[in-house]
């Protein structure tokens, strides 16, 4: 029956069936990682701290410091540091979180004041707020009870995380031994060139993209505090964490930093944080991204943003920032294959017979 269909046809029906075949995968694959979240998300974060941590420890390891050993202080280190600065943005947000409520409460009346709001005034918001909280205190217990659970859980998972962060640098090497006794045949070398291909994936995004995130930070709280913007500190924190989110993260820490800025010093002021933001974001898409990641992963934007909408429509705010460095990896495999499937033999082949065909042709 195949034969009666021409060729063209018949390889377009070939790809479909594998395309099918691979989306079929992927979606029982997400499906697991989603209903197994609790477990799977310790894994995903571990790897990226391990990618992040990664030059730390390899140096370590040069300096002859014992694996066991050198993998717990990579640990104790990262630990410093993200409480280091857990507590100084806590702190400066605590100290200027006031003020910034304050002036995105100013902009709103503003906006209200310049655009109507049906008669609706913010006063009038809040005291329909109390009503409906002395109306469901029992539904708001409820929800207060449920966000103490989801930062239990969010506590215990960031400390599985660590502990895998933990065994996946300790014991890299043996995963790598046991990775290429699983693989079947004589594929062992194919195996693990593309493991290591994602790896090296996802330590250059991390890497680079903490970086960046740096640089970001500090030139906008440095302008920020220049024009005297209140919280500029933890309007820089923001954008710090905001960095690892690509495109969107950078555009709503931004207009956060403008809106404040609009609400309390005026128009001319946010119009000067505005061109310190673009500033930024050009200093970034011109000059750092060619530079620090121009010899990892290249993804062109769109399917960053592609993946950034998938991750949140499948987790949140855990899957946007998940899914860039996973789309690295992805990326960095599909590169390995095709750079191996383009240098075998059977490559080399299938070209010439091409060649030779459009010779006699």
């Amino acid at each position: 029956m195949h034969s009666l269909l021409p060729e063209p046809a018949r390889r377009t029906a070939a790809w479909c069936v594998v395309a099918l075949l691979v989306t079929g995968v992927a979606a029982v694959g997400i499906w697991l990682c989603v209903t197994f979240k609790t477990a799977v998300t310790p894994v995903l974060l571990a790897l990226l701290g391990s990618a992040l941590l990664g030059p730390l420890h390899r140096r370590l390891l040069k300096m002859k410091v014992q694996r066991s050993l050198a993998a717990g202080l990579t640990c104790a280190a990262v630990v410093a540091v993200v409480g280091g600065a857990v507590y100084i943005v806590v702190r400066a947000l605590i100290e200027s979180g006031d003020q910034i409520v304050a002036s995105v409460k100013k902009a709103a009346e503003s906006v209200t004041k310049y655009f109507g709001a049906a008669g609706t005034s913010l006063d009038d918001m809040a005291s329909n707020a109390k009503d409906l909280l002395g109306k469901f205190g029992g539904t708001a217990a409820s929800g207060v009870i449920s966000g103490l659970s989801t930062v239990g859980e969010m506590i215990a998972m960031a400390v599985l995380a660590l502990l895998l962060v933990f065994f996946f640098l300790r014991d890299s090497e043996r995963a790598m031994g046991s990775l290429r006794s699983l693989a079947p045949g004589d594929s062992a070398d194919s195996v693990e060139a593309v493991a290591r291909r994602a790896f090296e994936a996802i330590e250059g995004f991390m890497r680079g993209t903490t970086i960046i995130a740096f640089i970001d930070a500090t030139c906008i709280t440095i302008g920020l505090l220049i024009l005297g913007v209140p919280g500029a500190v933890g309007l820089g924190a923001l954008v710090f964490v905001g960095a690892y989110i690509p495109y969107l993260g950078a555009f709503l820490s931004g207009a956060v930093a403008i809106l404040v800025a609009l609400a309390d010093r005026g128009f001319v002021i946010a119009l000067w944080a505005l061109g310190v933001v673009l500033a930024v974001q050009v200093l970034e898409g011109h000059i750092l991204q060619p530079m620090i990641q121009s010899r990892t992963v290249q993804m062109h934007p769109a399917v960053v943003m592609l993946a950034i909408t998938a991750g949140a429509s499948v987790a949140g705010i855990l899957g946007m920032l998940l899914a860039v460095p996973l789309t690295a990896a992805a990326s960095g495999v599909v590169s390995e294959l095709r750079g191996r499937y383009e240098g075998s033999p059977s490559g080399a082949a299938s070209a010439a017979s091409s060649e030779d065909a459009a010779g006699r042709s």
